[in-house]
């Protein structure tokens, strides 16, 4: 019985690919935060100086 068999294959595929998207889904929620605190930001500065 080989290491590279498909089933095992398989398992670190979808475990790969779960880790993959977990980290993709958390820099795009840093990212929509950063945009949602940069909007905030910007808005109380037109405010102030407007």
């Amino acid at each position: 019985m080989g290491r590279n068999n498909p089933e095992n294959i398989k398992k670190h595929n979808d475990k790969l690919h779960k880790a993959q998207a977990k980290a993709k889904k958390a820099a795009m929620e840093r990212k929509e935060k950063l945009a949602a605190i940069v909007k905030k930001f910007n808005d109380q500065n037109t405010e102030n100086n407007g």
